[in-house]
């Protein structure tokens, strides 16, 4: 049995399937976290975070130097084999502690540099692989500059943050403004992280987009697999289906083209979940996250292949060699329940035929409560996640699922959940 300091975490996803699988795999953990309270109870019960863990130890994990004083005290009595988190918002602050413990980790500049997109948009230019062009504002004069360079419509959006916050389909001044402002006038994270401050633009790519889940293991990147995505005109991500029905020489392409990003960024050590568009011209990249797939990914990763990428990420931080055996068979699939309105949910109609679909592996609807038309990845009500253990239908399975779905409004009015697809 191992013992792992884990750095905070997401509160969904991940942040639900992690602590039970630490548990499995015979191992336990101890908590950082600037405050419990950050992880509600799920169904009357502790978090999991919070719950699973062997101690809960309150420290402020914005603070490198009191988390240094609080590892110097537990390592006086016990332990550390390993440190991790799931939230991308503690990815560096992990690489620190593990290269202070000499444990197994990424560089910390790397990562520093892997979870800025516009560092990273740099860094690729530099190694002269094509993306789309881009310019960085801090100032409203720079923000008009940049568009004019690029045209519109463009994309913008903050350099430093995730879940599709503040992503903005720019078509003209107005827009500009109204992005430029929202993401400058932020001054601090949702864990309550200072922000750049710093408007991202970018060329609109157009294609469908997917995504592309490997572990680096050495500086040798294995990919798992792809994953085809399914995203509204604001880009907010209403489903996933793996793996992606792409043709295999598109496949190897998409393949090549991460690897070799990885390489330019220098990453070396952990897992990466690539944003990809299949342009005309070929594969672009969205955006780099050097860490595992939210959005229930890694659960449709490891019901089609078997690899859970959560045990991957555990056996990165105790420096184990990960074994990859990837073999994929059937297909799975997670559409998203997003609200066409906003408003409060008093309740859903459907739930029973979920319940009875044998192709519906698990589904769970965050409602009665207030909802909200998706501006980001939060503004979801729920999702279905399906299987289609010998065939290539679990997509639109998943989608259907949802699609048969009705939201009862305060209001009384009865609507249907957005198309996924």
């Amino acid at each position: 049995m191992a013992t792992l300091l884990m750095v905070e975490s997401w509160v969904q996803s991940t942040g639900l399937a992690l602590p039970p699988l630490l548990r499995e795999l015979g191992h336990d953990y101890i908590l950082f976290t600037k405050d419990p309270a950050l992880y509600p109870d799920v169904d009357g019960a502790p978090h999991p975070v919070v719950r699973d863990a062997d101690e809960v130890i309150v420290v402020d994990t914005n603070d490198r130097a009191a988390m240094t004083g609080a590892v110097i005290g537990i390592v006086c009595r016990r332990h550390i084999d390993g440190v991790l988190t799931t939230c991308d918002y503690y990815l560096d602050a992990v690489a620190e502690l593990s290269r202070m413990l000499g444990l197994a980790g990424a560089s910390p500049d790397i990562m520093r540099r892997a979870v800025r997109k516009d560092a990273v948009r740099t860094v690729l230019r530099r190694a002269g692989l094509p993306g789309p062009r881009f310019a960085v504002a801090a100032t409203w004069e720079d923000a008009l500059a940049g568009a004019a360079a690029l045209g519109f419509p463009l994309v913008a959006k903050p350099v430093d943050l995730n879940s599709g916050t503040s992503v903005h389909l720019v078509d003209g001044e107005a827009a500009l403004k109204d992005a430029f402002y929202e993401v400058t006038g932020v001054e601090r994270n949702t864990r309550d992280q200072p922000l750049a401050r710093r408007l991202l633009l970018e060329e609109l790519l157009q294609g469908p987009e997917v995504s592309v889940e490997a572990v680096t293991v050495a500086g040798r990147t294995t990919v798992l697999g792809i994953t085809g995505k399914s995203v509204t005109p604001t880009f907010v991500e209403a489903g996933h289906v793996f793996p992606a029905p792409l043709p295999p020489p598109v496949a190897a392409e998409v393949t090549e083209h991460v690897q070799a990003a990885l390489t330019a960024i220098g990453y070396s050590h952990g897992l990466s979940h690539t944003e990809l568009r299949l342009t005309p011209s070929g594969p672009r990249i969205v955006e780099i996250n050097p860490r595992q797939g939210g959005g229930y990914v890694f659960d449709l990763v490891r019901t089609v292949t078997g690899v859970n990428p959560l045990a991957l990420l555990v056996d990165l931080a105790l420096g184990r060699t990960p074994r990859l055996d990837v073999g994929a068979t059937g297909t799975a699939a997670v559409a998203f329940v997003l609200p066409p309105v906003d408003g409060v949910v008093t309740g859903v109609e459907g739930r029973e035929e979920l319940d009875a679909n044998p192709a519906v592996a698990r589904w769970q609807l965050d409602v009665p409560g207030p909802v909200r038309r998706p501006r980001d990845n939060n503004d979801r009500a729920g999702h279905v996640l399906a299987v289609d253990p010998d065939g290539d239908r679990a997509g639109e399975l998943a989608a259907t699922a949802v699609a048969s779905l009705r939201l009862r409004m305060a209001g009384g009015e009865t609507v249907a959940p957005l198309a996924v697809g």
